[in-house]
């Protein structure tokens, strides 16, 4: 039987162990130590006097004591979460630690403003930014190492439970040195024009899931193949690689946007290529007060110079049922 002395730290690091299938994949993603996961599950199994964990497997798997104590688990902690949220109303605002993921051209060109009105209106709210590239955003989603995300909805996440709520569309655009022979070309320039030269694009180069990037798609459509000589996940460094003159750029109108175009044209590409951004949520997961805050800012926020509403109703994680 459990005491009451039982410590929420130990069930928190007894679901981490179980959502993510090893000791050590816990430790990271609750920012412990994994011999203080170790001990925060141990202590938790001496107070319930059985053994949750089979560590003979892995991943280790949930001993029958051990899959029914996580349901109630579970259960106390999202009681917790509701309890937040209602002290939260009463006094006016939520509070806490949230983490938001972002990509570089997201990050430069929509987030300063949306941290700085929400230092306005929730002071309590710590958001801590965490970058990285679009591909491994799905990933520290799943993993719990960030709460809510802004990525492209191209290619799409492989994890079904991950929801999202469009903010904007922007075009796609081509980027070439000014002295280029596709200056001489009226715009919009069609995907045949730029298909004649090397291309740079944004991703890892000959990386399978890369295929899925607008520009891909984009191509294929058209009956092209794009095959680039060179890609990277960093505006600056595609606008320095096409003023070096390595080859024509392929990339969002935001990352142009954010860079120093000195030397470089950027250029519209024909039949209406867009990217869409969303913010993403994992709905296998309760969000906290502060989480579903920052949400609500996401979609009040004003949207980047140069991209477009996406033109759905905002309903975030507080308007869905999931």
């Amino acid at each position: 039987m459990l005491k009451p002395d039982v410590r929420l730290e130990w069930l928190v690091s007894f679901l981490a162990v179980v959502d993510t299938g090893s000791f050590g994949a816990a430790a990271e993603v609750t920012h412990r130590s994994q011999p203080r996961v170790s001990m925060h599950v141990g202590a938790l199994e001496r107070e319930a006097g059985v053994i949750l964990f089979d560590r003979r497997k892995r991943p280790v798997a949930l001993t029958e004591a051990g899959a029914a104590l996580a349901e109630h688990a579970r259960t106390i902690l999202r009681e917790l979460d509701s309890a937040e949220a209602a002290m939260a109303a009463r006094r006016g605002s939520a509070r806490g630690v949230v983490t938001l993921g972002s990509y570089p051209s997201a990050s430069a060109a929509f987030v300063p403003a949306l941290l700085t009105e929400l230092a306005r209106t929730s002071p309590d709210v710590q958001v801590v930014l965490a970058e990285h590239s679009t591909l491994e955003l799905d990933d520290a989603l799943m993993s719990g190492r960030v709460d809510v995300c802004l990525r492209p909805m191209a290619p799409a996440p492989a994890s079904k439970s991950l929801r999202c709520q469009v903010l904007w569309r922007e075009p796609l655009v081509v980027l070439h040195p000014s002295r280029h022979p596709l200056a001489e070309l009226a715009e919009p320039l069609t995907v045949a024009q730029v298909a004649e030269y090397p291309l740079i694009t944004i991703g890892r180069l000959r990386d399978p899931e890369a295929v899925g990037f607008e520009s891909y798609r984009a191509f294929r459509e058209c009956g092209f193949e794009l095959e680039p000589v060179q890609a990277t996940n960093q505006p600056q460094t595609l606008m320095a690689l096409v003023r070096a003159n390595l080859g024509v750029g392929l990339t969002n109108a935001l990352a142009a946007q954010i860079s120093d175009t000195g030397g470089v044209s950027v250029r519209r590409l024909a039949g209406g290529r867009v990217r869409r951004v969303a913010a993403y949520w994992d709905a296998s997961r309760p969000l906290t007060p502060a989480a579903r805050t920052l949400f609500r800012q996401l979609g009040s926020s004003p949207l980047p110079s140069g991209t477009e509403p996406a033109g759905e109703p905002w309903a975030g994680p507080d308007q869905r049922v999931e």
